[in-house]
């Protein structure tokens, strides 16, 4: 039978049920190479939004976590994220809203696992009163730890760490293999260790910023030199809007608009947001197209967003 004969009564079906043929093309098109999911937008507060969290997709596939803050556990499950798949997870720093959720989106990845799943976890350093990435791993799924009977408890979790403390104003490689590049930049967010993470693949790319303040913003600027899509946290208002101990934390908004610009970013989300923030939204993004020209965003949970190359 002529293609087209059997591709017209495809074609009444989807007219009768309001769908384009560009609709129905799009079915069979193959995903992006790298899709960014937000799990949580928000940030401490228990607000609505679900803290820190996102999943990145390569090829359809979820293979990367940046951040496990509260309530990214039930984003998964709505979002019907594969969580067995991931094999990465880059934590900023380890701040409850940021690391709060891991044990939980561990777990469902072991019952929802059928063999050993390998887990890379990548962070910070430690400083007192902050363990380390590898000491605040072994003291929840760790021999004696919270979670201890978690790594064998369904499908075994293979669990290995990596400390990340790049030196002050350099980009240093975290991983690199099959396409995929992540580098990462020392973050800034007061006296708490972070790192800021940037995840190359197939010509795409997306910085996340983690919380930073304005000290940390060079190192940012270095790492996110012309990458596609810039992820920030925003949480103060311009000075003197907001409490003045936030600013020694967070940068804002101004200063962000001031960055994105200044490495060239395609598109600019904000992330983490608070109250203060989405009551003065409009004035935030003002702010920011000051000095950057691009397209700038509040996130939202479950949004997902495909970074263009230039």
């Amino acid at each position: 039978m002529p293609l087209r004969s059997v591709f017209r009564p495809v074609l009444l079906f989807a007219a009768l049920a309001g769908l384009s043929p560009a609709v129905l093309a799009q079915s069979d098109a193959p995903p992006p190479p790298l899709e960014l999911q937000v799990l949580g937008s928000g940030g401490p507060g228990a607000v609505g939004r679900a803290a820190s969290s996102h999943v990145l997709r390569l090829d359809g596939v979820p293979r990367i976590l940046v951040d496990a803050g509260p309530g990214a556990f039930a984003r998964a499950g709505e979002a019907h994220v594969p969580l067995a798949r991931v094999r990465t997870v880059l934590l900023t720093h380890l701040h409850a809203d940021h690391a709060g959720d891991l044990p939980g989106l561990f777990k469902a990845a072991a019952v929802s696992g059928r063999g050993p799943i390998p887990l890379r976890i990548f962070g910070p350093d430690g400083r007192d009163p902050y363990p380390s990435t590898g000491r605040f791993v072994e003291l929840l799924f760790g021999t004696g730890g919270a979670f201890a009977y978690l790594p064998d408890f369904s499908a075994p979790l293979a669990l290995t760490t990596r400390e990340l403390s790049p030196p002050e104003s350099a980009v240093v490689t975290v991983l690199e293999e099959d396409g995929l590049r992540i580098t990462a930049a020392r973050g800034h967010h007061g006296d708490v260790p972070a790192v800021a993470y940037r995840i190359d693949y197939r010509g795409r790319s997306i910085v996340f910023s983690g919380d930073m303040d304005e000290a940390g913003l060079p190192a940012l600027i270095a790492l996110a030199q012309g990458a596609d899509l810039l992820v920030f946290n925003s949480v103060v208002l311009d000075p003197p809007d907001s409490p003045a101990v936030l600013y020694t934390l967070h940068s804002p908004p101004a200063a962000i608009g001031r960055a994105a610009a200044e490495a060239r970013v395609g598109r600019l989300l904000l992330a983490h947001i608070v109250p203060a923030v989405e009551d003065h939204a409009e004035a935030v993004l003002d702010s920011i197209r000051q000095h950057y020209q691009g397209t700038v965003e509040l996130a939202h949970d479950l949004q997902r967003l495909t970074p263009s190359a230039p």
